[in-house]
């Protein structure tokens, strides 16, 4: 059975083991300063960390789902072309955290 994408795209592939397939997000390509300069993503700064969203996870992942925000360092990934697409293949010990999804009730703040 094809592991289903984050926009529900059947990828013609089935994970196995721990392994996971993220697609790097868009907004990681260029980066914005805090005064508003354009940072290409060509430019280096060091080991920098990249988020990407998850498209399929194998049977043995336990901490990650598809659809998740990942964090990975991208010195340690293997990129992948799936249907004319690029894709990077991870461990799901590779991935240092998983963004939490944001909720309206985290603007009203805690009243005690």
């Amino acid at each position: 059975m094809p592991s289903a994408g984050a926009a529900g795209a059947r990828l013609p592939l089935r994970m196995l083991h721990d392994r996971i397939l993220v697609e790097l997000d868009k907004d990681s390509a260029e980066r914005r300063s805090a005064s508003g300069i354009v940072i290409p993503a060509t430019a280096t700064l060091g080991r920098r960390l990249s988020w990407a969203h998850v498209v399929a996870a194998g049977p043995n992942v336990r901490q990650v789902a598809v659809g998740d925000r990942v964090l990975f360092d991208p010195e340690d990934r293997a990129e992948v072309e799936v249907s004319s697409k690029d894709y990077i293949l991870l461990r799901e010990r590779d991935v240092h955290a998983v963004a939490e999804p944001e909720s309206p009730e985290s603007e009203l703040g805690l009243y005690l």
